[in-house]
């Protein structure tokens, strides 16, 4: 059964819209993506995801009002609501990322065909690495994922680095020195030598 609705006035309050577009209202739907599109475009441009991610985390958005629409308590926040939930999202997108980034190279096993070095060598490497990408582990998800990309893989250009991460390329190095500055605080609260 379909219902025939007014046209949504500019006037109509949040409140309103939230209530017809839980009514599954195609005018009220449009009427919320055209007062409410850009602070969701806004907030997910600040997360610097790749073109495709930053889409998937607008349209999860979307998807998440639509699901959520009777829960929300206070209609007339929904800007903040959406702003957040895009936040959210954005935050799953870099966790997901930082979950599938290629695993670091054991420094013990690059090491292993070298004669030189003694069996006693071979576990400090190990232990060194462990301890090392563990705490590149507790940086944030787009710190790692850059740690990773710069360290684990051959070295690339920055512009190779920025759309595999989808970190601007200005904001590589920037972005690298805080990564690099956190770790060494973090070597330094437990009492890690850094030259190990």
């Amino acid at each position: 059964m379909t219902t025939v609705t007014s046209p949504p006035d500019a006037a109509q309050s949040a409140t309103d819209l939230l209530a017809r577009v839980c009514d599954r209202d195609p005018q009220a739907w449009d009427e919320i993506m055209r007062r409410y599109r850009g602070v969701v475009v806004a907030k997910v441009r600040t997360f610097g995801l790749q073109d495709a991610d930053a889409l998937d985390a607008v349209q999860m958005t979307w998807l998440r009002l639509a699901e959520n629409c009777h829960r929300i308590q206070f209609p007339e926040h929904l800007g903040g609501w959406l702003a957040t939930t895009a936040s959210r999202e954005c935050l799953r997108i870099l966790r997901h990322q930082a979950q599938h980034a290629p695993t670091p190279p054991d420094a013990a096993a690059q090491r292993a065909a070298d004669p030189s070095v003694s069996p006693e060598q071979h576990a400090v490497d190990a232990d060194t690495a462990q301890r090392l990408w563990g705490l590149v582990a507790t940086l944030p998800p787009r710190r790692q994922t850059l740690i990773r990309e710069l360290f684990v893989n051959n070295p690339r250009p920055y512009a190779e680095v920025a759309r595999t991460t989808g970190i601007p390329t200005g904001g590589i190095g920037p972005t690298r020195a805080r990564a690099l500055t956190q770790l060494r605080r973090r070597l330094d609260e437990r009492g890690l030598d850094r030259r190990t």
